[in-house]
């Protein structure tokens, strides 16, 4: 019995470390994606026009998501100032300001989720399409809440 139970714990101890080695072997460090030339054509999928609607439930996922896997270099607000990015150096556009998407369309903010940018992992296939696109609509939202808040319009917060 004794013997049986040894052989047992040496085939588990043994797939255990195989299992952490081949872990250890796929986590790769990001790597730093050069920025894109002037004389480089956008992809394809860049040009992609969202297929998801912004609703309260897709927003409220994505916020979620975005609080677990982006805060920490984003900021909890969008704006830029998450902890990670003091301590790695890293200036990030304020997502807050309407002006600092203006110039990106929705299919490059999906590609910059999906495969990274600079310092920054892609999702890839982690993430599925649908909670992708409405990522996409929750850092577009940051910057209308944000006008929103600000505008005179709006009532005063307590």
């Amino acid at each position: 019995m004794r013997l049986v139970l040894a052989c047992l714990g040496a085939v588990f101890l043994a797939g255990a470390s195989l299992g952490y080695a081949k872990q250890e072997k796929s986590q790769e460090k990001p790597k730093d994606n050069p920025p894109p030339s002037a004389d480089s054509a956008k992809p394809a999928s860049a040009e992609k026009k969202n297929p998801v609607a912004p609703t309260p439930e897709g927003l409220a996922g994505a916020k979620k998501m975005y609080g677990y896997d982006c805060a920490m270099c984003h900021g909890a607000s969008g704006d830029g100032k998450g902890d990670l990015a003091g301590s790695m150096s890293l200036t990030l556009k304020d997502w807050r300001d309407p002006g600092a998407l203006s110039g990106i369309s929705d299919g490059e903010i999906y590609e910059i989720i999906t495969k990274g940018k600079g310092k920054m992992v892609g999702e890839g296939d982690r993430l599925a399409a649908d909670k992708v696109w409405h990522m996409v609509n929750y850092v577009r939202a940051l910057a209308k809440k944000e006008s929103a808040a600000k505008s005179p319009d709006a009532p005063p917060k307590q």
